[in-house]
């Protein structure tokens, strides 16, 4: 079974970061830390470009998990932020599962730490709810790739979509006549080759 193409819509879309704390960032490994931590933040820039709802959270942060990265905090000091105090999955918490019904958005873009249980979890609840579910790739991380494919196929084979954050920018963009510097900005921070790009661009652009 197939799942069919399902476009994301900026004007029907959240993102739920889910568990971007430090101490289980360290677990990451099947991904270069700084890349990993790129990417997340790319991630948070797009949801602000793109004005989506965005809701924060975290598992138990008193205990080895830590405290949502502060990168994170800065980008979203209005959001909400669910600190739960111990559920592993985060649609078992009442109140993160408010503030996603709260969006009234029904596509969810998704990433976190540890893929296989931070992010397949609530990804899986919110598909049985008849949520559309993204799950963002490259934002997302775990232990090896064993672990990471093991979720990456349970979550498909539910119908969750795997993209990249490009991915999710460009599908939400749709058109560069809607904007061209603004999004190649944000690409050009943190693709440095997008950024050559960008600069030919412009170089070419200003001697016209």
């Amino acid at each position: 079974m197939t799942t069919p193409y399902t476009r994301l819509d900026k004007n029907n879309a959240a993102v739920l970061l889910v568990d971007h704390q430090a101490g289980l960032l360290s677990l990451v490994r099947d991904i270069d830390p700084d890349k990993f931590k790129n990417n997340v933040l790319a991630l948070g820039d797009l949801a602000k470009y793109f004005n989506l709802p965005t809701i924060l959270t975290t598992s138990f942060e008193s205990g080895p998990n830590g405290p949502l990265v502060p990168e994170l905090k800065e980008q979203f000091p209005e959001a909400p932020y669910i600190a739960r105090p111990g559920q592993i999955n985060a649609w078992d918490n009442e109140d993160f599962v408010k503030a996603v019904k709260a969006t009234g958005k029904k596509q969810l873009i998704i990433a976190g730490v540890v893929t296989e249980v931070c992010v397949a979890f609530p990804a899986l609840s919110a598909l049985a709810e008849g949520f559309e579910v993204f799950i963002v790739t490259d934002a997302s991380g775990t232990f090896n790739e064993i672990t990471r494919n093991a979720a990456w196929e349970r979550m498909a084979g539910a119908g969750a979509q795997l993209m990249t954050w490009f991915g999710v920018a460009c599908e939400l963009h749709r058109d560069w006549r809607n904007d061209v510097e603004g999004l190649g900005a944000l690409f050009s921070n943190h693709i440095p080759d997008y950024r050559n790009l960008i600069t030919s661009y412009t170089t070419l652009t200003a001697a016209k």
